[in-house]
């Protein structure tokens, strides 16, 4: 075990009491790796999802595509918003707010109570992902049944068209170039000193495929007794968010939140950490200067661009 204590510094933003960590819950994407681009790709989805409908053939390789050619090419205010805001989130989640939206702007016609409908919209944009005070009406919960994981693997496919297969095999090459400064080497160092390191990721995970693909390429060791213990994310059809994730690994460890670390770039995580009262670093770029007063807002407590800064180590003792 090794003792985190909050040394005073620019990147202190929340002050918290001395403690030692046993465990460390890693966010991977946009935290730890590089290799998808996914804001561009997740916002054209969401908004070709809205406006578009789900006709059929919606999911086609011919549109995926088209889609894939589109990403990126145009600001798309409300979904480029809100993949800022959802960062971090089941990406179940993610594609069922904008069937949600399709659903009140009458894109498609389903029948169901439209105000408790906006309500959801409203509360995932907040962070939320499950529901069990405001039932849906058979017809909407078959609808989001039958298209979220549909459109889930439609995302997934655009993604691989963009960016991510392209970037997979150049990560083979070259993996420091999708990889934050200063990762592998913080990993192993929380690992050497008695840490237990798990990825938790919104994104399925199969082993040898996807996230876990990715992870293994970028140089990770996985596995029990390793640098990261273990993977965790989601299925294609189950929507697991991260608080349940991360409330259950805690659990299942017989750990409290005062003995593990949180590292994330999502509001999802951060706000998972902050309610477990686990310490939570955000790894936010400079520039990312809503995200970072966002951060701050969910109550973050230590804030870096990259894991060379030697203030971050100072704390650890």
């Amino acid at each position: 075990m090794i003792t985190l204590s909050p040394i005073p510094s620019e990147i202190l933003v929340k002050p918290f009491e001395p403690r030692q960590i046993t465990c460390a819950f890693h966010d991977i994407d946009g935290t730890h790796s590089l290799i998808r681009n996914w804001p561009p790709v997740m916002s054209i989805v969401l908004d070709y999802a809205e406006h578009g409908g789900v006709y059929p053939g919606y999911d086609s390789e011919e549109q995926v595509k088209r889609i894939a050619s589109l990403a990126g090419t145009k600001p798309l205010p409300v979904t480029d918003a809100f993949c800022v805001e959802s960062a971090g989130l089941s990406a179940l989640t993610q594609m069922e707010w904008a069937l949600r939206r399709a659903v009140d702007a009458g894109t498609v016609s389903v029948p169901c109570d439209h105000e408790e409908n906006r309500e959801k919209i409203r509360r995932i944009w907040e962070g939320e992902e499950v529901f069990p005070d405001l039932p849906d009406s058979p017809e909407l919960d078959s609808f989001l049944k039958e298209h979220t994981p549909r459109l889930f693997v439609f995302y997934e496919k655009v993604l691989n068209a963009f960016c991510r297969d392209r970037n997979l095999e150049l990560a083979r090459k070259d993996p420091a170039r999708f990889t934050i400064r200063g990762s592998q080497e913080f990993m192993r160092f929380l690992f050497e000193h008695g840490v237990k390191n798990y990825f938790v990721t919104g994104a399925v995970v199969q082993k040898g495929m996807g996230m876990h693909e990715e992870a293994v390429t970028l140089g990770y060791e996985i596995g029990e007794g390793k640098v990261v213990e273990d993977i965790i994310g989601s299925t294609w059809t189950d929507k697991l968010p991260k608080d349940v994730i991360m409330r259950q690994l805690a659990e299942g460890l017989g750990l409290t939140g005062k003995s593990i670390l949180v590292v994330g770039d999502g509001r999802s995580e951060i706000s998972a950490g902050v309610g477990m009262g686990a310490v939570c670093i955000s790894r936010l770029d400079d520039t990312a200067a809503y995200q970072r007063k966002l951060h701050i807002r969910l109550g973050t407590n230590i804030m870096i661009a990259d894991y060379t800064d030697t203030r971050l180590y100072a704390m650890f003792s």
